[in-house]
């Protein structure tokens, strides 16, 4: 029995470590992708799991196999490729130390995984499904995971949706906020950052937080405010939560582990989202708020 099944991408995140006399970005690897580094939150509260991906027959993606097996996670679903690469994803600092991220994956492995090839065993054996929008860019991963999605809701799995936007991967920024609110509307649980909530509803996290529970039927919904902290509200209560402070080293990562430990805290409860009260949700928002202020200490997102 596994306590989340997530589908997504696996791939590399490299680092920014400074730029050379020309003005190129030194790099470092690490082993990323939002579905995997959730999961790698929840093996480290104390929780089991389990991963639907594909990844290229290469080195990249066998060191994530490898990684993913080091953490906890079970790669039996995961699937090795030699038709596609593992996706690369660059993530640069600006001047002002905003992340900018760019992308090898035209296509990646991860786009190319279809729904006939799914080991949906893991889904039948999991209390959580778990997915991002990273999958929705292209086919056939976008209809595998809108199957997978049905597959999960049909078997009574709690559906839980972190949309990760990532711009320069969508062709059409319409088309992605059109994604992006049909995997919201799909999930019983959402973790959304205030830039998604500001891109999907023009608004602040508190508000968005709302929307996503009066207008799209959202039994639980966060809005991380990154080095602030995070709103939250169901059907009972409302609130926000401040996070530690920190010296972040590398921010890559961080709503993931927010989302992955609010959910295996919010399973720890026995309780439904939608029943949780007041002091039960700022537990769980506390507890994430933290592991992802921790996670900012050090490289990488895989944590």
């Amino acid at each position: 029995m596994f306590d989340v099944v997530a589908l997504g991408e696996a791939l590399i995140d490299f680092s920014m470590l400074g730029a050379d006399a020309d003005g190129y970005p030194l790099m470092q690897a690490h082993p990323g992708g939002a579905p995997a580094n959730f999961l790698a939150a929840v093996n480290r509260c104390g929780g089991r799991t389990a991963m639907l991906a594909k990844v290229g027959d290469d080195v990249f993606g066998r060191l994530l196999v490898k990684t993913l097996e080091g953490v906890g996670i079970d790669t039996s679903g995961v699937l090795v490729s030699k038709e596609f690469f593992t996706t690369l994803a660059f993530v640069t600092l600006d001047e002002k130390g905003d992340r900018d991220f760019s992308f090898a994956r035209k296509p990646g492995a991860d786009t190319q995984i279809s729904f006939p090839e799914m080991n949906l065993s893991l889904i039948d054996s999991a209390r959580v499904f778990h997915f991002g929008t990273l999958s929705l860019t292209d086919e056939p991963a976008r209809s595998a995971t809108v199957k997978a999605v049905s597959y999960a809701k049909a078997a009574g799995k709690l559906v839980t949706c972190d949309p990760n936007l990532r711009k320069p991967l969508w062709r059409d920024l319409d088309e992605a906020k059109r994604q992006m609110l049909w995997a919201v509307s799909a999930a019983d649980v959402v973790k959304i950052s205030d830039e998604e909530g500001e891109f999907l509803f023009g608004c602040g996290p508190e508000e968005a937080a709302r929307i996503l529970v009066k207008d799209y039927d959202v039994k639980l919904a966060f809005v991380t405010c990154g080095s602030k902290g995070a709103a939250f509200e169901n059907r009972n209560a409302a609130g926000f939560v401040s996070a530690p402070e920190v010296v972040p080293v590398d921010t890559t990562g961080a709503g993931d582990i927010f989302g992955g430990t609010a959910v295996y805290y919010l399973l720890k409860t026995g309780k439904a989202p939608e029943d949780l009260n007041l002091q039960e949700l700022s537990g769980i928002a506390g507890a994430a708020c933290k592991a992802a202020s921790l996670s900012t200490e050090r490289p990488g997102g895989l944590w």
